[in-house]
């Protein structure tokens, strides 16, 4: 018998085991994972360079990069937050450097250099790693659990957002949200703006018509429509919205989110004032990429010529420019859900389930999520790092 199973060979199960055994290295621990390959996940991720963590160390200010799980997560990064994870790293031979937006990638940029410190830290701790595990059935016994041929104390279920894991929560008692996509980039297949495909602007803030949700930051417009960190975080927040909604919304655009409409429209007053014979074109008072701001202005006309009605009208479309959106994109093996076991029915100073035993949960396969940013890879070490060394409390 086992002390303990982990199931799934990601962020979260990999460093969920090494805890474990770090914690109690007599224990019988062993990972199973269904694939032939551990880690995928973190060796694709970031365009393969794993964006390891962020550089935020305020458990109250790296809670709100989270649009769900965020105060669930205050006490468990209190306990292990990004400098621990830095610090995990750095200290296995990992060297770690921070972006200028605050992402923490490996020196060498290369994804196989945090694989590698993991898998090493595995074999130094002697962990037990089956690949290609089919389990059919897990159940609750009287001395544990029963998953498929192997018998364990306790069980721990990091399985991503994998059908399977959701199924065998459930089985166990779990209420399960449904998942959802989440980080994703949108189609506005109407979008005047295609052709300018690699332009990126500013800050701008993006609303859901008729959806109390804002996000602001930089947008990358597409040849399919738009993307870059103030789309992704949208997705984010409104992720529920927009599944509910069929992907199928009025995206309102501020292309100058720290001015008003007032302030905007005095901008060009004042300029029809002192520049009549110039076209508004030319002067592009706001600093617009060139492109940009020809194909939003779509006016060649001298100021002189443009009536202040017009630019009233100018003033409100810079403020709120709307699209279609029309479906979603997303980068298959980065692929971020919301939705998972229900957050109440698990006690988040152990990660142990409420309404099962001596069943722990480690990242995505909760109803967590966070923006892109290191976020994600994070939840996965603080709930994982709790979870394995929880789950050997009690163990003689």
């Amino acid at each position: 018998m086992y002390d303990l199973i982990v199931i799934g060979g990601g962020a979260a199960g990999l460093f969920a085991a090494l805890s474990a055994k770090a914690a109690h290295a007599k224990a019988n621990v062993v990972l199973l994972e269904k694939s032939a390959v551990l880690l995928a996940k973190v060796r694709i991720s970031g365009g393969g360079r794993c964006n390891v963590t962020h550089q935020c160390f305020d458990p109250t200010k790296l809670i709100q990069n989270y649009p769900r799980g965020g105060q669930e997560l205050r006490g468990p990064f209190h306990r292990f937050q990004p400098q621990d994870t830095m610090q995990w790293f750095e200290s296995r031979g990992a060297a770690l450097k921070a972006e200028p937006d605050g992402r923490i990638f490996p020196v060498t940029d290369s994804s196989e250099t945090i694989i590698n410190t993991l898998l090493q830290e595995a074999k130094a701790l002697q962990l037990e790693i089956l690949m290609r595990q089919k389990i059919d059935k897990i159940e609750k016994t009287d001395q544990g659990f029963q998953v498929g041929p192997y018998t364990t104390r306790k069980l721990l279920l990091a399985t991503g957002s994998a059908s399977d894991g959701h199924a065998w929560a459930a089985q166990l008692g779990h209420t399960i949200e449904k998942p959802v996509p989440s980080l994703f980039t949108f189609n506005v297949p109407t979008s005047p703006l295609k052709e300018l495909s690699g332009i990126s602007h500013s800050p701008v803030e993006l609303s859901i018509v008729g959806a109390p949700l804002v996000q602001k930051g930089a947008l990358l417009i597409t040849h399919f429509g738009f993307s870059g960190p103030a789309a992704l975080k949208l997705s984010a927040w409104g992720a529920k919205i927009f599944h509910e909604r069929q992907y199928k919304v009025p995206l309102s655009v501020d292309w100058l989110p720290d001015e008003t409409i007032p302030k905007t429209f005095e901008t060009l007053l004042q300029l029809k004032k002192t520049a009549p014979q110039k076209t508004l074109l030319a002067e592009n008072p706001f600093k617009f990429s060139k492109n940009l701001w020809k194909t939003l202005l779509d006016n060649d006309k001298r100021l002189s010529d443009i009536s202040q009605k017009e630019l009233q009208a100018i003033s409100q479309k810079l403020h709120a420019d709307i699209y279609q959106i029309d479906g979603k994109t997303t980068h298959k093996e980065e692929f971020v859900t919301c939705g998972g076991v229900t957050l109440k029915e698990v006690n988040f100073k152990t990660m142990e389930s409420k309404i099962c035993p001596g069943l722990y949960f480690a990242g995505e396969i909760l109803d967590i999520d966070g923006v892109t940013g290191g976020f994600n890879f994070q939840a996965a070490w603080t709930t994982g790092f709790i979870a394995g060394s929880s789950a050997m409390e009690g163990l003689n």
